[in-house]
This record gives structure tokens, C-alpha cells and sequence, in this order.
């Protein structure tokens, strides 16, 4: 079998390595493919030579992620290398631009005492928060190679696992009415997602799926975590609670009791006009007050004593012998 002209050198050295040293001088059999081969293997010595002399860096992990506080590692494999001590570093990019994590043997910033190197280059976080959640790259330069320069990225996720979500339930809801239950969770990272449970057992987004929720009228938000009844029924009185979750796990709030209730209207009207006919007979009685004059001012009869005015300090008397008054000093200054 000859080798044509048209296969590309990577095909033609898939072909070389496929075949046997008795099928190789078999399909060397003519000039042209004996140039042809020729040509393939200086061109394939020349990769050889140039990538013993060029940096390359790989990574086990492009997209590693771990739970709050436990560890994790940002792998950055050196594949190919021929400087004995290159340059290595870690970068943080974020919003802010990028940062230094490592740098010059040392580490820096939010991750320091809180990371090691693992030769070469692999960056172990052993304690891993949720500010750590970023991109971060690795850099790594050779100065002695003819490639002296090659990077990685790596993105970083850090799960939080949620708090214990806050529920509303409503006590009681008159039968017919709407009512809504409420829950809501910040920590947790991913985004927590909500379940809504009703006597230990799941709620389903659609009332629909369900036999024993069935006839029930709700719009469940698995994203809000809002349970809004658009009729209350008799049935969906009991005991609810929430449970929000994510990646890093779950947590739910403490189960809370809602009653349903009928309204009585004959009840509502009988107690309306009680208070009616109480207001009309208080409002007759006192009419008829103002007209016997229960409320009106009364003045006050016989003669009123007034206290006779004294003078300038002197009383006048009259004495049994005299037909006159005369005075005397009533104190002696």
C-alpha cells in the first residue's frame, strides 16, 4: 500500500504508528512516499525538541467546589518544563481585577495562613469561606524555555449551606378567604430553594400531581418561597413549616399551626342589630330626660346670707340706756 500526497502529517503519523516495522516497509514501497515519510519525521523531531523546550501547564480540576470550611485544591499540573526553577504564582480575579494570592514563595491576602502550595504549583485551601468563591489562575514562567510562558484558569465555587429559614403562617383564616405563608433564607449560596410541608408531608408545586391536595386552590414558588391560598378550605387547616435548600444541604423552620374557620353570618347580623336597638333605647331615654328637665339648671331658693361689710374698723353698738348709737374702737392700735 502506497501513502498518497493528500493526508494531512497527523494523519500520516497515525498511520506510521498503526503499522508494524514489516507493514512500514510495506508501505514505504515507493519514492515519493519515502520523501513524503521523510519530511513527516524531521517535522515530528521538531515538535519533539520544541516542547521539551516550552512551559505547559495543566489542571485536574477547571471547575473544583467545595462546602464552607471544609478544604479544597486548585490543581495546576507543570506537563512539560525544562527551567529548573521557574517563576511561580497564583492570581485572584475578581469584580475589582486581579490580586495576588501567591507570589514570591509567600502567600498573600484573604488565604493567607489559610493555604499551602503542594509542589510545584497546586494551591490547597484548607479552610475554605465563602468570600473565596472567585476565578483564580495560575502563572507559571520559565525564563530558560523557548515557551516561556503558560497559565490556567480555575473557577472556584464555595457552597454555604442555608440558615434556618423565617416562616409566616397566619393563626386563622376565615373559611373562603386568601391567605399567604412566607419564607425567606439569605445565607446560603447557591440560592436556596424552598419546600412547603403540611403535616410532615411535601407540598407539591402543582395541587394537581396530588391526590390529597387535589381540590386545593394554591400557587406554590419554589424560587420565593411563597404558598399564597386562593380559597382557604376546611382541609387546609394544620400544621406547616419550610425547608430551604441547596447544594451545601438544608435547614427548616419550626412547624406552625394554622386554623380555619367559618364566619357566622346570622351571628354577625344579630350582634348588629342588638348593639342598633342598645344605641336607640340609650339615645330615647335620654330625650326624654332633657324634656322633664333632669338636665337643666336648678336656681336656688330662699334668701342668700350675705356677710355684712365692715368699715373702717369700728363697731357700731347701742346700748340699753341710750336711745342712740355711739361707737366704740373694735381694737386698740
Amino acid at each position: 500500500m502506497s501513502l498518497s500526497l493528500s493526508p494531512s502529517p497527523a494523519r500520516l503519523f497515525s498511520l506510521l504508528c498503526a503499522c508494524t516495522v514489516s507493514q512500514i516497509e510495506h508501505c514505504i514501497d515507493s519514492k515519493m512516499a519515502k520523501t513524503r515519510l521523510a519530511w513527516l519525521l524531521t517535522l515530528l523531531s521538531t515538535q519533539c525538541y520544541l516542547s521539551v523546550l516550552a512551559v505547559v501547564l495543566k489542571t485536574n480540576n477547571a471547575s473544583p467546589w467545595t462546602n464552607e470550611f471544609d478544604k479544597v485544591e486548585l490543581s495546576c499540573v507543570i506537563e512539560s518544563i525544562s527551567t529548573i526553577n521557574p517563576r511561580i504564582e497564583w492570581k485572584k480575579i475578581t469584580s475589582g481585577g486581579p490580586s495576588y494570592v501567591y507570589f514570591d514563595k509567600k502567600i498573600y491576602g484573604d488565604l493567607e495562613n489559610r493555604a499551602v502550595i503542594r509542589e510545584p504549583a497546586t494551591l490547597l485551601i484548607t479552610n475554605a469561606t465563602r468570600s473565596d468563591t472567585a476565578k483564580y489562575r495560575c502563572e507559571v514562567t520559565a525564563a530558560e524555555d523557548q515557551k516561556a510562558f503558560d497559565e490556567i484558569l480555575i473557577d472556584l465555587v464555595v457552597r454555604v449551606k442555608p440558615v434556618v429559614p423565617k416562616c409566616s403562617v397566619p393563626k386563622s383564616v376565615p373559611l373562603g378567604k386568601s391567605a399567604e405563608l412566607s419564607c425567606v433564607e439569605e445565607e446560603g449560596f447557591p440560592k436556596s430553594r424552598y419546600q412547603w410541608f403540611k403535616n410532615m408531608e411535601e407540598i407539591p408545586d402543582d395541587p394537581k400531581t396530588s391526590v390529597k391536595f387535589f381540590n386545593s386552590s394554591y400557587t406554590l414558588s419554589t424560587e420565593t418561597g411563597t404558598l399564597k391560598f386562593i380559597s382557604v378550605r376546611k382541609e387546609d387547616a394544620g400544621e406547616y413549616y419550610c425547608r430551604a435548600k441547596n447544594d451545601a444541604g438544608h435547614t427548616q423552620c419550626a412547624p406552625q399551626k394554622m386554623e380555619v374557620y367559618d364566619i357566622d353570618i346570622v351571628g354577625i347580623i344579630l350582634g348588629v342589630l342588638v348593639v342598633v336597638v342598645v344605641l336607640l333605647c340609650i339615645t330615647v331615654g335620654i330625650c326624654c330626660a332633657y324634656k322633664q328637665g333632669y338636665f337643666s339648671s336648678q336656681q336656688q331658693t330662699g334668701n342668700n346670707y350675705k356677710v355684712p361689710a365692715k368699715g373702717d374698723g369700728v363697731d357700731y353698738v347701742r346700748t340699753e340706756d341710750e336711745g342712740d348709737f355711739r361707737h366704740k374702737s373694735s381694737f386698740v392700735i
